[in-house]
Formats: C-alpha cells, sequence, structure tokens
C-alpha cells in the first residue's frame, strides 16, 4: 500500500493465521502501491493488539468469508460493465493507513492477525513473526518479503465504481478489517498481481483459488462494484474449485 496516514479509527482484530505485512515508519509500496514493513530496531514490551472481533474464522484466512454458494449467488448478482478509465485516480484519495488503536494502524493489525509467533515493540513495530502467504504457499520470515494485499486492489475499485465515492467510503475500503479484502502475502506474489483483475491474474497456488474467489466477490458485492464477463467468468471457475 502506499505511505502511512495516521487518523483516527476503529479498534481492530489480532490473531495467528496467515499471510499479512505492514509496520509504521517507512514502507516501500509494491507494484500496486502496497508496502513492505520496516522492522524495528530494538525490541520492548509488545503492543498490545486490537481486541480480536475482526478474526477469521476457524478454517479461514480472511475474516468476513462466506460459503461458496453464497458467493455464488452473489456473483450472480454484480452488475457486469466495461471497466471504467483512470482519470482522476490517485492512491491519496484512499485514505490508509487508518489508527486502530494502541499505536498500531491497519496494516500492522494486519500483520499481527495473520502472523504467527508475532512480537512487536512498544510503538507497535515489528520485531519478529512468521506468514504463510495464501497466493503462493510460501513461508516468509522476512517483513521486507511480506507486503499487505487488497484483495480487490485501490485501482480495480476506481475503475469499478470507486471513481464515484465519497473519501469517507474510499477510507473504509482502504482499511476494511471486517470483509475479506486486507491480507499478508508474499511480496513477489504482490507485485506480479499489481492491480488486475482475476481474468488477468490468478494465484500460482491453485490451492487458493476457492478462496480467493469467495474473498474478491464478497469485497465486490459488499461495496456494489461492478465486474467485467472475462472477471465474472474467471470468478466462477476459481468458486468451482471449492469442495461441494
Amino acid at each position: 500500500m502506499g505511505r502511512q496516514t495516521r487518523v483516527p479509527g476503529v479498534v481492530l482484530a489480532a490473531s495467528l493465521v496467515l499471510v499479512v505485512a505492514g509496520c509504521s515508519g517507512g514502507a516501500v509500496p509494491g507494484d500496486d502501491g502496497k508496502a513492505t514493513p520496516r522492522a524495528s530496531k530494538s525490541a520492548s514490551r509488545p503492543a498490545s493488539p486490537p481486541a480480536d472481533d475482526g478474526k477469521p474464522a476457524a478454517g479461514e484466512v480472511l475474516p468476513g468469508m462466506v460459503s461458496a454458494a453464497v458467493a455464488r449467488s452473489q456473483l450472480a448478482a454484480l452488475k457486469v460493465a466495461a471497466p471504467g478509465t483512470m482519470a482522476g485516480y490517485s492512491r491519496a484519495k484512499f485514505t490508509h493507513w487508518a489508527e486502530q488503536g494502541n499505536k498500531c494502524d491497519t496494516r500492522e493489525v494486519v500483520l499481527q492477525r495473520d502472523g504467527a509467533d508475532v512480537v512487536r515493540d512498544a510503538e507497535c513495530r515489528l520485531v519478529s513473526g512468521k506468514w504463510t502467504s495464501l497466493y503462493d504457499a510460501v513461508v516468509v520470515t522476512e517483513a521486507s518479503k511480506v507486503d499487505i494485499d487488497h484483495m480487490v486492489p485501490l485501482a480495480e475499485g476506481w475503475r469499478s465504481g470507486a471513481a464515484g465515492w465519497d473519501a469517507a467510503k474510499r477510507k473504509a475500503f482502504a482499511n476494511d478489517l471486517t470483509h475479506p479484502q486486507l491480507l499478508a502475502v508474499s511480496a513477489s506474489s504482490n507485485r506480479s498481481k499489481g492491480d488486475q483483475s482475476p481474468d488477468l491474474w490468478q494465484p500460482p497456488s491453485k490451492a487458493s483459488w476457492c478462496q480467493y474467489g469467495r474473498a474478491w466477490t464478497t469485497v465486490k458485492s459488499t461495496y456494489g462494484l461492478t465486474v467485467t464477463e472475462p472477471e465474472k467468468k474467471m470468478l466462477g471457475t476459481m468458486l468451482d474449485t471449492c469442495a461441494p
């Protein structure tokens, strides 16, 4: 993601699970502007993570996931339209990362939520941890090799409806810890994805396609975003990989 902007926000979750990255301080954006975290130089007492009301359900990597059947219903209801232009687009129009309490911002909350054995210092900066990337099944122990991905990238959101939103809705979209919109993945897979839709890029690990298809469809449904015909077709293919 882009540079951090700390603004008052909601107090949200922390728990072990999977893939994510981010810390306060300097960050290096990926192809879609996602940033990799800067490790803290010294560890003191671990910062208390926000309350755990946004953690994924058992067996899921992301919060707010629905069943394949529900995702198919959501997909069928999505409006099909040609992608909009990028005219007027700027990542700065999607305020992130929002403050989430206890000196932690959205990126840091996701890092805590998705990692294993995550340790932070008193300023909520990363000290150590381990993340398993959903997209390529890569296990990462170096924060510099982990990115936080927007399931539906900000630029893709812009092309499919967010261009007409107000600042508050764009901020909610960029910092959504309730729906399956944010997750930690390997930097290499995130930067390969960029801002591409599922018809143009699919996770290298097909084992992730069911979760990816459900998550993407749910986010687009939640925010009333449109899909293209090729995108809709590929999402259906991904949902078909879900167990009966």
